[in-house]
């Protein structure tokens, strides 16, 4: 399993900014900024948000492609996000994911993140949604085959474990497995370790994420902030191993969303995680108590 990073730690930097509970930072990257970042914090490989993509000129992509291999960056290409294929509800996203699927193949990805829906988008029973999608799946799937990408579904806060797991199970096509996110189901109240166990098997990409209880709702996204590795609810070590014995030997591509607010910034933020996950790997690591040991304001 290699170090990584997934772009959107850094998404503010990009005017993703979640309104009421982050600030704009006022200041913006470009995507040969964040591989300059990711270089600096010495990773193996980068997981990019398609979002962040600004142009998709032939040029523009060549270019791109020509600073991940001249840096030796493995890389995942991250399509969806934010709502993905709308839960099946907008059928019309298959052409923009297969557009992406030739973005993944000119960059030399071999894996591309794609999300059937976002937190918004579950507006119908399981069912429907799941009719919905299981064709959609299937047709990426089979184009995405044709490209030599494996699409990987991310647990989005949209889909519970048994709903991912029937989607993958059913299409049945070695072209699709799961993006596996190893803290967004907690937001959905189910246990994130019972989660990791299930995924793993199927899990062709990981977004490692830490998050802890912060305050308001539980059914709040703000409740749940990231913090880095190893200071939250989530046994860092016990998804390693279990993605270890499923045969997982992908990027382990740390993800930071909303930011515990007693952090003032990312960097140190990822430096701390990017330590834990080494030493996890390792073998050597301590999950801190989110409750004796909680987050420290950056200085």
């Amino acid at each position: 399993m290699k170090v990584a990073i997934d772009s959107y730690c850094y998404h503010r930097y990009f005017g993703e900014v979640y309104t009421n509970i982050e600030e704009d930072p006022q200041s913006r990257m470009s995507l040969s900024d964040f591989i300059e970042r990711a270089v600096a914090h010495g990773v193996d490989g980068v997981s990019i948000e398609s979002f962040m993509l600004r142009d998709d000129t032939p040029e523009s992509l060549e270019d791109l492609r020509k600073r991940l291999d001249e840096n030796r960056l493995a890389r995942v290409w991250a399509w969806g996000h934010p709502r993905g294929l709308h839960s099946g509800t907008a059928p019309e996203e298959l052409q923009n994911l297969c557009h992406h699927v030739d973005i993944a193949h000119t960059l030399g990805a071999q894996t591309m993140r794609i999300c059937a829906g976002g937190r918004s988008t579950r507006t119908r029973p399981w069912d429907e949604h799941r009719r919905l999608l299981l064709p959609l799946l299937e047709k990426a799937a089979n184009y995405a085959a044709r490209r030599q990408i494996v699409l990987a579904i991310e647990n989005h806060i949209d889909l519970l474990s048994d709903e991912l797991e029937e989607l993958v199970t059913t299409v049945d096509h070695p072209a699709l497995g799961v993006c596996l996110d190893s803290a967004n189901n907690l937001r959905m109240f189910e246990d994130p370790m019972d989660v990791v166990e299930k995924l793993a098997p199927s899990t062709r990409a990981v977004h490692l994420k830490d998050i802890t209880a912060f305050r308001g709702s539980p059914r709040d996204f703000s409740f749940w902030p990231s913090v880095p590795l190893g200071r939250g609810l989530i046994d860092i070590t016990r998804a390693l191993k279990a993605l270890r014995r499923s045969g997982y030997d992908g990027l382990l591509a740390l993800e930071i969303d909303y930011l515990h607010p007693a952090f003032d910034g990312e960097e140190n933020a990822i430096a701390e995680s990017l330590t834990h996950l080494r030493q996890a790997l390792a073998g050597k690591a301590e999950q801190s108590s989110a409750l004796t040991d909680p987050p420290r304001r950056e200085v």
